[in-house]
């Protein structure tokens, strides 16, 4: 499919000064797309040019179309020496290559420069004429529309989930090539840039090829990462999930139904799925690759104090037939695939069956040069072996997929950490192939489901587990196993029955090790990863008892590597399921030798425990309802069956069921004191201080038990960075710096946030990096709502000013910028690090393109600044249109970096400069807003002793056009009177 690429350049403004005797610029600019260079005439002396050049026009393939980026730069002219440069825009095409997507980009672009950042505007207007081209053999994949979100997009719908898409490309790093004259550093930060942007472009491609492949048109989930492995070579992969879409054009589909998400949802093509218990797997063999090299892999089977609860299932006295029934045809739906992986977090109605666990897998590896960039076979044949275990996993669960799949990886000089994990389910095999499955499977399906607790069902026969586990009958059916707690990476499913209100649960956890090079610093970090998973497990487990719940939902566990320490850090949403019995308290055990004062220390920890399970409960509210044992049935399998069954190992494993563990007539749950370690876990378990009064966080997307949200909406990135010490440092000291280095970022964020009770901070995404020796950099981006109470506040906002009053102090060693709100209107140019940013500040940016693009012909609305949101929806507001995805990569660098305000003006800076870029690409799509927004990598370096820092930044969403429910009450009123365009019908936007 050959095309026409034309660009315009119209006009520029507010450019800085390059000629000091005259205070002005002779700018001209040089249009470059593949190997082809346009300019347009000097102007001469001005800081707002008016270049209205002739359309420049490239003809080029498909293929260059979706690889190569749109190359704008703006040059000074100088008549006796090289031209200066300004800076330089970069605009991805393939947006324009949709049939549903926008025609035309126009608009204002910030000119960027990687040493001085934004350094005026530029107005260009690109547009793309493509012809038919049936060639079979064709290598572009235009058509296939691409989505950052991990659901089935709002206003479309699932006909068939195909499966996981994967790729990488690999490539020297410019930064660390060598070349014959003298690189600047702009140069080299330019030409970072550029070739990461021809490896995404190139990637999304290879992507959508393989989705053709499979008769798809479309990627959700899709995850792009960057690993700068340094002197090694630099890879760019991404992976999600294929499928078939259909645009739902019902005018029904874009009338208000209501201002909860939660409802909103349930009426959507999407449900939240749900799932179960934890299962965390690695193994232990460390093994040598051939070669000079050695390879590290391990995968570890957590004990099963940890996991208890994980998936359900006998095939029961009801629906075994059927369940074999579905079993089979899901199996042969999905064993032509290699990997059977889904990234999606939410699903179709029916599309998730049952969850049997969290499975996870970690390997360390050693960098070595890429030699051949367009043989990454080293890189690809890593990852396979990294799911082949994870699929192996969720087979032992008796699941055939993966759902809430990711994959991560930390890099720190020659050593790599990879880690892939998800969540083993059943699914429906409707959703996966087309026509394959019997009527009457789908309606016996729907009758043998029961509604809210069916995901909660263990998917495999409770006498022949692959681990010991406690079983009880749902809560709610009666009728199948269910465990006693869940683990997963997936979000709650709306159709979930839930009590009480959810919470926002971390575990934390610091290990030093030894510096070494190569192969001791692999073996070091191979031993410690398995001990790290068991005890971040083990204060998941704590925390969620403690706060008197039975689940995790939105799990992400982060294992960061640095010189002298890893880092572990945990995030998930604790509930409390209605189906899931009720959990039970926490008992100390000491078993150190009598003695009264500490037998009465142990003591008032017990009561202390006891006393913030009861406040939390409160808290939550969470009152379940009393249900009679006699009703739940026997808790767990004959010991001689289970022991006979389990028998692996030890041939002791019997003796394990003479513990009498019980505390009343629940079950307790055991923490053996005996030593300074097991002391200090039960007094970090006391000082997480709970959110104040009006306040709720939680890291998926709906927080459960809140429905009655407001369209009030603001986003807001906070880095926070701390130098520790290196006099004495142990383990202890570093667990407590780095939790109150997390304390305080939340408690300096709910004082800022203080006008907005109450509101929940949703999407709460907390990314932890070791960029140097002792510099622990903590990144969170998230989303604060508001939500109704009735109740009077007043007194509440004056609680939590005088009760977070330190936190908003300033501290030398913790360097924060101040917060981003998505609702603000950021200024396109620099402005003073110090100055914070006010909300009512319009953008340059924002008036006069939104005016005439992103509201309806027929609604008199003005549409100001672009929302960014992470959350793929936004409360009172309908999304007409997927304009396709923003992916952008940033270099900043400073070699002033004391004059810029240090590292929080400098990081400040930057980031206000990202949202302005972001905001002003989508704009020049005709789009009014950023949906599924994630800062996916910030890393930051700094050189204080030669004043010097440098910042790369990726960021990645969905651009999308969003109507608000109260102007489409307005259009399909008058819709039968008023003379409307039809484009306007059912709430569409015009573009």
């Amino acid at each position: 499919m050959p095309g026409k690429l034309k660009v315009k350049i119209v006009a520029g403004r507010h450019l800085p000064v390059m000629d000091r005797a005259s205070d002005l610029t002779d700018a001209f600019v040089e249009v470059k797309f593949g190997n082809t260079t346009f300019k347009t005439d000097v102007y001469l002396k001005s800081l707002n040019p008016q270049w209205n050049s002739e359309w420049f026009k490239f003809e080029v393939d498909d293929e260059d179309l979706q690889d190569e980026p749109l190359q704008i730069t703006v040059l000074d002219h100088d008549t006796y020496s090289a031209n200066d440069a300004i800076g330089k825009v970069y605009i991805d095409i393939d947006p324009l290559l949709y049939s549903e997507a926008a025609t035309v980009i126009s608009g204002w672009f910030p000119i960027y420069d990687t040493i001085h950042g934004i350094r005026g505007e530029i107005n260009v207007v690109v547009k793309v004429d493509l012809f038919n081209d049936l060639n079979r053999f064709r290598q572009s994949s235009c058509g296939v529309k691409f989505f950052c979100t991990t659901s089935i997009p709002k206003c479309y719908r699932a006909v068939i989930i195909h499966g996981f898409v994967e790729e990488l490309v690999v490539n020297e790093d410019p930064e660390y090539q060598w070349i014959d004259r003298i690189r600047t550093p702009r140069a080299s930060n330019e030409a970072r840039q550029r070739l990461i942007s021809l490896m995404s472009g190139e990637l999304q491609r290879k992507i959508g090829l393989k989705v053709l492949e499979m008769r798809g048109n479309a990627v959700v989930g899709y995850l792009q990462c960057f690993d700068l492995e340094g002197e090694s070579g630099l890879v760019v992969r991404a992976i999600g999930t294929a499928c078939t879409l259909d645009k739902l054009s019902s005018p029904a589909a874009f009338l208000p139904a209501c201002n909860s998400p939660s409802k909103e949802m349930k009426e959507s093509p999407l449900v939240h799925p749900p799932s179960h218990g934890c299962r965390s797997t690695h193994n232990s063999p460390i093994h040598t690759a051939t070669g000079s090299r050695l390879t590290q892999n391990f995968s570890v089977s957590v004990p099963t104090l940890i996991y208890t609860g994980m998936g359900s299932g006998s095939a029961g006295k009801e629906g075994g037939p059927f369940k074999a029934l579905l079993r089979q045809q899901t199996q042969s739906a999905l064993e032509q695939r290699e990997f059977p992986f889904f990234t999606l977090t939410a699903f179709p109605p029916g599309f998730l069956v049952h969850v049997g666990g969290v499975v996870s897998a970690r390997s360390v590896k050693l960098l070595d040069r890429i030699h051949n960039p367009d043989e990454p076979e080293t890189r690809d044949a890593w990852w396979a072996e990294i799911r082949q275990e994870i699929k192996s996993h969720a087979k032992a669960l008796g699941c055939h997929a993966v759902v809430g799949y990711s994959e991560s990886t930390s890099i720190c000089e020659e050593v790599c950490i990879l880690s892939a994990s998800g969540t083993a389910a059943v699914l429906n095999p409707r959703f996966l192939q087309d026509g394959t499955v019997e009527g009457c499977l789908e309606q016996r399906l729907e009758e043998n489901l029961p509604v809210g607790c069916g995901f909660c069902h263990i998917p495999y026969d409770e006498l022949n587990m692959p681990f010991p586990a406690h079983l009880t009958y749902c809560y709610n059916c009666r009728k199948q196993k269910v465990p006693d707690v869940l683990f997963t990476t997936i979000d709650l499913p709306t159709d979930a029955t839930v009590i009480g209100k959810g919470c926002l649960i971390q575990a934390r956890l610091c290990r030093l090790k030894k510096k070494a090079q190569a192969e001791a610093n692999a073996t070091a970090i191979s031993n410690l990863l398995p001990f790290m998973e068991y005890e971040v497990h083990t204060q998941l487990m704590n925390k969620l008892k403690l706060k008197g719940m039975n689940a995790l939902f939105g799990l992400r566990i982060q294992i960061t590597v640095g010189e002298n320490m890893l880092m572990g850090l945990a995030s998930a949403t604790g509930v409390y399921l209605a189906a899931l019995p009720t959990p039970g308290g926490i008992q100390i055990a000491g078993k150190t030798p009598n003695d009264g004062s500490y037998e009465q220390h142990i003591s008032h920890m017990q009561k202390k425990i006891n006393d913030t399970i009861a406040k939390n409960k409160e808290l939550y509210e969470i009152n379940p309802p009393e249900i009679s044992e006699e009703i739940i049935g026997s808790p767990i399998p004959e010991p001689r069956q289970r022991s006979r069954l389990l028998r692996s190992q030890s041939e002791s494993s019997d003796e394990v069921t003479e513990l009498d563990l019980s505390h009343g007539k629940k079950d307790a749950f055991v923490l053996e004191i005996d030593d300074t370690d097991a002391m200090e876990d039960v007094h970090s378990l006391l000082t997480d201080v709970p959110p104040p009064s009006g306040f709720y966080s939680c890291n998926t997307e709906i927080m459960p038990g809140i429905n009655n949200w407001t369209s009030e909406i603001q986003m807001f990135t906070s880095v926070r960075v701390i130098r520790l010490s290196s006099l004495n440092l142990t383990n202890q000291a570093l667990n407590k710096n780095f939790n109150d280095l997390c304390e305080n970022l939340l408690k300096s964020l709910y004082f800022k946030l203080r006008s907005m009770i109450p509101c929940c901070l949703c999407h709460v995404n907390f990314t932890v990096s070791l960029p140097e020796d002792e510099l622990i950099q903590v990144t969170v981006t998230a989303v604060a709502i508001t939500f109704d109470k009735n109740q009077a506040l007043q007194t509440t906002k004056t609680h939590v000013e005088k009760s977070l009053q330190r936190a908003s102090t300033d501290n030398e060693e913790l360097l924060q910028f101040p917060l981003e709100l998505c609702s603000d209107s950021l200024p396109s140019h620099p402005f003073p690090p110090a100055k914070a940013v006010t909300v009512e500040k319009a953008s340059p940016m924002g008036e006069g393109n939104f005016r005439n693009r992103s509201a309806p012909p027929c609604a008199n609305s003005t549409v100001g600044v672009v929302k960014m949101t992470p959350l793929s929806f936004i409360p009172g507001a309908k999304i007409t249109k997927y304009l396709g995805i923003i992916n952008m990569f940033f270099i900043r660098e400073t070699t002033s970096l004391r004059e810029e305000g240090g590292v929080s003006g400098f990081l400040h800076a930057f980031i206000a400069e990202v949202f302005a870029m972001v905001r002003a690409h989508v704009a020049a799509l005709g789009g009014n807003a950023v949906v599924s927004y994630i800062m996916k990598q910030c890393v930051f370096m700094e050189n204080p002793n030669k004043n010097q820092a440098q910042c790369l930044i990726n960021v990645s969403g969905d651009a999308v056009v969003f109507v608000r429910e109260s102007e489409l009450e307005v259009v399909s009123i008058q819709q039968p009177t008023a003379n409307c365009q039809p484009s306007c019908t059912g709430g569409e936007v015009t573009t």
